[in-house]
């Protein structure tokens, strides 16, 4: 699904509103903090590394710095570019709320962005964790958006 929010396809969740902008936008937030992309079609050992905000919610909730990949030279970055990517991976977090309602508005996310990392405080761990499979299986997900007609295709298969 990558940048598309989640209301845009599960009715249950509200209707269509601004927020799913805030959804996108959070996304590439992450996207670009983390230097990783959501994968359409990712190979895994751990379920969790499957949804790329789960993954960077597990890392910052763990507090692994070394996992957590922010430039090409991770070992090179400075402590500044380290908390900036934290800060943008959190607000991203928070824009990627299953309920629109949980997500700040676009103007919260700036005063978020311009503030001090320290005010901000983790967000629930994000809605789309795959359920739990044995640590030891490896799973394929592939998700594809074919563009005429546009459809959405999402495959599961478990080894």
């Amino acid at each position: 699904m990558g940048y598309m929010a989640p209301e845009l396809f599960y009715k249950n969740i509200g209707g269509v509103s601004f927020k799913a902008d805030v959804y996108s936008f959070g996304m590439m937030l992450i996207e670009i903090a983390s230097r990783r992309r959501n994968r359409r079609k990712v190979f895994v050992r751990n379920s969790s590394q499957a949804f790329l905000p789960t993954w960077v919610y597990d890392q910052l909730h763990q507090q692994q710095d070394d996992d957590i990949e922010t430039g090409p030279d991770a070992d090179a970055s400075s402590e500044e570019e380290i908390s900036l990517a934290k800060k943008m991976m959190i607000v991203g977090l928070w824009c990627v709320q299953l309920k629109p309602s949980a997500r700040p508005s676009m103007h919260r996310v700036v005063e978020m962005l311009e503030g001090d990392i320290q005010l901000l405080q983790m967000p629930p761990k994000p809605f789309m964790s795959p359920h739990d499979l044995q640590p030891d299986e490896e799973q394929a997900i592939d998700i594809r958006i074919d563009s005429t007609p546009p459809t959405l295709t999402l495959s599961y298969s478990g080894r």
